[in-house]
Order: structure tokens, then C-alpha cells, then sequence
């Protein structure tokens, strides 16, 4: 990557501990809405997360509009444009017909393992949402529903059209596992 590329792109690059506190601290002061708090903070920025997505695309692969990817190269060029800004390979697979999953082994907002009892990424929730939202041209929801800071062995994340979101979270929300809810187990 260019090493200006993302001062270019109105992007930084922060610890990933900072993620940790910064939830830690809103979750001591403020409680149960920090995690609206925070995905408010990630919609807000996966704008410049997808112009940097964008650019990069157009320097990488000579690509000038993220329409024109091939889709069987999706998850391949999603991970490395991931890696390469710093939050982790991340990985897109369809799951079901409706729902996208994203997985991520090694993602930058994750906690400590055992740090959490519910999916802490809010951030990248918000941040996922908008970004995956203007690369679809839809509007977009997304849930974690695996997380590494309460123990799970990656983060994964669901997209799709906010209906389809809100139907799955309900059926979660009386006690159905994910894949369950999204009628696959």
C-alpha cells in the first residue's frame, strides 16, 4: 500500500487497544448505550472507510467504480483491502439467501478473549453497515453475533436489509442461535 495512502484518504491509523478502552470507559459512564453510542461513531465513518475502499480499488486494480469487482473476487479483495487498513482480513460469504456473513479470525475492535459477555464490536457494526450499504447501493444492517471477546473463535458479523436483520435479531432475542434464526440449522 502507499504509505500516504491513508492520509490521502482521510483514514488514520490507531492501537487497536484504543478500541478496548474507549468501550470500557463509555460502558463504566454510560452503560447500556454505549454500544448505540459507538455504532452511531462507525456509520459516521464508514463513508470515508468506503471512498478509501474506493480509491484503493482504483490504485490496486485499476478499478474506478467498486461496482465493476467481479463478485466471485469479492471476499479476496475485501480481506486484503482489510488487512492493508489495519481492522484484519475479513472475509464475505452468502448465508443463505438473503443474509451476508463477514468473518474475521484477527479483527482490530475485538477484545480480550473472555472480556465480554455479549459482541463488542459496535463500531464496526456501524462502520460495516455504511460501508457495505454504499457497496451494495442499499441500505444495509448489520449484527455481530460472534464475538472473540466473550470467547468465540472469530468475529462474525451479519448483513442484509434491515427487515431481515431486525427478523433475526427477534428470533435471537428468544433465545434461537443465529443459524437457526436464519433457518439453516
Amino acid at each position: 500500500m502507499n504509505p500516504n495512502f491513508l492520509a490521502s484518504s482521510h483514514c488514520v491509523g490507531i492501537g487497536r487497544r484504543l478500541f478496548q478502552q474507549l468501550r470500557a470507559t463509555l460502558e463504566r459512564e454510560v452503560g447500556v448505550q454505549t454500544a448505540a453510542y459507538l455504532q452511531e461513531a462507525g456509520f459516521a465513518g464508514g463513508a470515508e472507510l468506503y471512498a478509501a475502499y474506493a480509491a484503493w480499488l482504483e490504485e490496486t486494480y485499476q478499478l474506478s467504480d467498486p461496482g465493476d469487482l467481479d463478485q466471485a473476487f469479492l471476499s479476496e479483495v475485501l480481506s486484503r483491502f482489510f488487512s492493508e487498513m489495519g481492522w484484519g482480513p475479513l472475509t464475505a460469504r452468502p448465508l443463505g439467501d438473503a443474509v451476508l456473513a463477514l468473518d474475521a479470525i484477527e479483527w482490530a475492535e475485538a477484545g480480550e478473549p473472555g472480556s465480554s459477555e455479549y459482541p463488542s464490536c459496535h463500531v464496526s457494526c456501524g462502520m460495516l453497515a455504511e460501508f457495505f450499504g454504499r457497496l451494495s447501493g442499499q441500505v444495509t444492517a448489520v449484527m455481530q453475533v460472534e464475538c472473540p471477546s466473550r470467547g468465540d473463535p472469530r468475529a462474525r458479523f451479519l448483513a442484509g436489509a434491515p427487515e431481515t436483520m431486525g427478523a433475526i435479531y427477534d428470533r435471537m432475542s428468544q433465545g434461537m442461535a443465529y443459524g437457526e434464526a436464519l433457518g439453516l440449522a
